[in-house]
C-alpha cells in the first residue's frame, strides 16, 4: 500500500509554519515562509502552496502520495465552509481559504479552523489532553487564546465564532481593552497583563526584591515576579497571588460553561508548572460549582509548545 502524507500548517501575521507528517503521525520535517499584510491574500495563497511543496521535498516525501492539508488560521475561520470569515489584522472578508489553495496544489483537499482552535486540537490528539475527550486550552501570551474540543472535535459555534474566551469580562468596568470593552479576562491573565502589573508593584515597593532581577523596566519578563515570590519578596508573592484568582476566575467560568475534563494551560507563563498551577487547582476546586470529588477535572501544562498548532492542523488534515 502506498504511503500517505499530510501536511499541517500554523499560519500567523509574520509567518507561516508547516510540518510534514506520515499517516501514523510520525513528524518527518518543518519548514516556514513569510507573511505579511502587504503581499495580499493572492499572493499568500500561492506562499502557501509552495511552502507546501517545499516542505514535502524537504521531508522526502513524494507530492502526489499528499493526501491532505490543515492550517490554522487567525480570525474567524468557518471551518465547515473552508473560509476566512474576518481576519482583521489582514483585512481578509470572507476568504475561500480551503478551496483557493486546493485549486493550488491541484486538488489536494484542504481544511481549515482558527489557529487557537488548531491548537487546541494538537494538545487533545497528541500532546497534554490526549486522555480526554472534552478539553479546553488556555494560552498566556500577548492576550489569552483559547480552543474548546468537545467530543474530540472542535466546537467552533456559528459561522466559527464561539472560543474567544480572551474577552470574557471578568472585572464589569475594569480595564479597557483593544476590542472595545473592558475588563476581559486578557486584560488580566495574559502575559502582557501580568508584565504590567509586576511593573506597577516594582515602582510601588522600591525594596522589592523583583528590581535584582530586573534591575529595569526592560529587564521584566514574566518570570520575575514568580522568581521574587519564590524567593519570599511580599510584593511579590501579592502579585503573583492577584494573577493567580484572576486566571482562576476565568477557568472557573469555562469551566462551569462547558464542564471539560481538562483545562490545558499554555504559553510562557504555564513554564511555571505546578508553581503556577496547584494554587489555581485549589481555588477552582473551592469556588466551582459542584467540586472535583463529584466531576473530576485535570487542570494541565501544554505539552507541544509552539508546534501545538502544526499537529492540530496535522489533524484537521487527516479529516480533510
Amino acid at each position: 500500500m502506498a504511503a500517505k502524507y499530510y501536511v499541517g500548517i500554523d499560519l500567523g501575521g509574520m509567518s507561516a509554519k508547516a510540518g510534514l507528517f506520515d499517516e501514523g503521525g510520525k513528524y518527518l520535517a518543518k519548514d516556514t515562509v513569510k507573511t505579511s499584510k502587504s503581499d495580499g491574500y493572492a499572493v499568500t495563497v500561492k506562499d502557501l502552496a509552495g511552502l507546501v511543496r517545499s516542505v514535502c521535498e524537504k521531508g522526502g516525501a513524494a507530492f502526489s502520495a499528499l493526501s491532505g492539508v490543515g492550517i490554522g488560521s487567525p480570525g474567524i475561520i468557518d471551518g465547515g465552509a473552508g473560509k476566512v470569515v474576518s481576519w482583521t489584522n489582514f483585512g481578509w472578508e470572507d476568504k475561500s481559504l480551503a478551496s483557493d489553495l486546493s485549486a493550488q496544489l491541484g486538488g489536494v483537499p484542504v481544511k481549515i479552523s482558527n489557529d487557537a482552535n488548531a491548537a487546541a486540537l494538537g494538545e487533545a490528539k497528541f500532546g497534554a489532553g490526549k486522555k480526554y475527550t472534552d478539553s479546553i486550552l488556555i494560552t498566556l501570551g500577548t492576550g489569552v487564546g483559547s480552543g474548546i474540543i468537545l467530543n474530540g472535535k472542535i466546537f467552533e459555534g456559528f459561522r466559527g465564532g464561539a472560543g474567544e474566551a480572551g474577552h470574557m469580562t471578568i472585572v464589569v468596568g475594569g480595564i479597557p481593552c483593544p476590542c472595545g470593552r473592558r475588563g476581559c479576562f486578557e486584560q488580566y491573565a495574559s502575559a502582557t497583563a501580568l508584565l504590567r502589573d509586576t511593573k506597577r508593584a516594582m515602582f510601588e515597593h522600591k525594596d522589592s526584591a523583583m528590581w535584582k532581577i530586573a534591575p529595569s523596566p526592560e529587564q521584566v519578563d514574566g518570570r520575575t515576579s514568580f522568581t521574587a515570590a519564590k524567593e519570599g519578596d511580599a510584593a511579590a508573592q501579592e502579585g503573583v497571588k492577584n494573577y493567580i484568582m484572576y486566571l482562576s476566575e476565568g477557568i472557573l467560568n469555562l469551566v462551569n460553561c462547558f464542564r471539560p475534563q481538562a483545562i490545558i494551560v499554555g504559553g510562557g507563563v504555564s513554564g511555571q508548572g505546578d508553581y503556577l498551577l496547584e494554587p489555581v487547582r485549589k481555588y477552582v476546586n473551592e469556588h466551582l460549582f459542584v467540586g472535583f470529588d463529584r466531576i473530576p477535572l485535570a487542570i494541565i501544562c501544554a505539552a507541544l509548545g509552539n508546534d501545538a498548532g502544526i499537529w492540530g492542523a496535522y489533524a484537521l488534515a487527516l479529516d480533510a
